[in-house]
C-alpha cells in the first residue's frame, strides 16, 4: 500500500481511435507546463511487404525508439510482441522513475500486463511513489485492468482534452497532497 493518493487512469479505445496521438498530446501539454513526464508512446513503421508494421516504443524523455516486435514474416499469425524487448524497456523505465516524476504515460495496458508482465511492475512502482499513471486499454483487456487497478482507476474517453485535463488535475492533486504533508 502507499501513503500517496493514487491517480490511475486508462483511456478506453478501439479501432479508429487515434490513441497514440492523444497520449502524445497529453505528454506535450504536461511538459509545456514544466512538469516531468516519463514513459513511452507507441510508433508503428512499415516492416516490409506482406508484414505487419514494426512497433517501437518512444521514450517521452529522450525520444529514443526501441523496437518491441519481432519480424515473423509474411503470413504469420502468432503474436509479434517480443517479450524480452518489452521486459528490457520496462526495466529501463524502472531505473529512471522516481518521486520527481510528475506523470507516467504508458502506451498500452495489454496482453503482457494482463498476463502479469509488461509494464505491471512499472505501474506498481509509480503508484508506490504517488506518481499519476495514464495508459490506454482496449475492451478486451478492460477486465484485467480493472482487476489490477482494484477500484483505484478511472476510465477516460479517447479525447485529448479530457485526458489532458485529467493528467494536469492529477499532478495538481499530488502537489496539494505534498504541500499538506
Amino acid at each position: 500500500m502507499t501513503d500517496h493518493p493514487l491517480a490511475v487512469a486508462a483511456i478506453r479505445f478501439g479501432d479508429g481511435d487515434r490513441i497514440d496521438e492523444i497520449l502524445e498530446t497529453v505528454v506535450r501539454a504536461v511538459r509545456s507546463r514544466g512538469y516531468r513526464a516519463a514513459g513511452y508512446l507507441q510508433r508503428e513503421t512499415p516492416d516490409g511487404p506482406g508484414c505487419c508494421p514494426a512497433t517501437f516504443l518512444e521514450d517521452v524523455s529522450s525520444g529514443e525508439q526501441l523496437r518491441i516486435t519481432q519480424a515473423l514474416g509474411a503470413g504469420s499469425r502468432g503474436c509479434r510482441l517480443d517479450q524480452q524487448a518489452l521486459a528490457d524497456v520496462s526495466g529501463r523505465l524502472l531505473t529512471v522513475l522516481d518521486s520527481a516524476t510528475d506523470l507516467l504515460v504508458l502506451n498500452r495496458f495489454g496482453k503482457g500486463e494482463s498476463d502479469g508482465q509488461g509494464f505491471r511492475s512499472v505501474i506498481e512502482n509509480a503508484c508506490g511513489l504517488g506518481v499519476p499513471v495514464l495508459t490506454a486499454v482496449r475492451a478486451t483487456y478492460e477486465p484485467f485492468w480493472s482487476e489490477f487497478a482494484a477500484g483505484t482507476d478511472v476510465f477516460l474517453e479517447p479525447d485529448a482534452e479530457a485526458a489532458t485535463h485529467w493528467a494536469l488535475e492529477a499532478i495538481a492533486r499530488r502537489g496539494r497532497a505534498r504541500d499538506a504533508a
